[in-house]
């Protein structure tokens, strides 16, 4: 099977959001009266790591640089 390029994988554009979702909580606080103190860190630490088991059970592709026939040397 050809590998996908990094940049169409589902997988990491969800961590590549919740990476910035939790920069930008530490930065602002923002999601502090809705989540409590920690709850909005408890939320993504408990979500996460299942959302990826999720979506590693979809996975039909590997990450990777397509394969490309090299031509013969003559």
């Amino acid at each position: 099977m050809q590998p996908k390029p990094l940049y169409q994988s589902k997988t990491i554009w969800i961590n590549i959001a919740v990476a910035a979702l939790a920069g930008i909580e530490a930065a602002t606080g923002v999601l502090q009266p809705v989540f409590g103190d920690h709850g909005f860190y408890v939320a993504v630490a408990t979500a996460l790591p299942i959302v990826n088991m999720v979506m590693r059970a979809l996975t039909t592709q590997p990450i990777g640089k397509p394969e490309t026939q090299e031509p013969p040397i003559q």
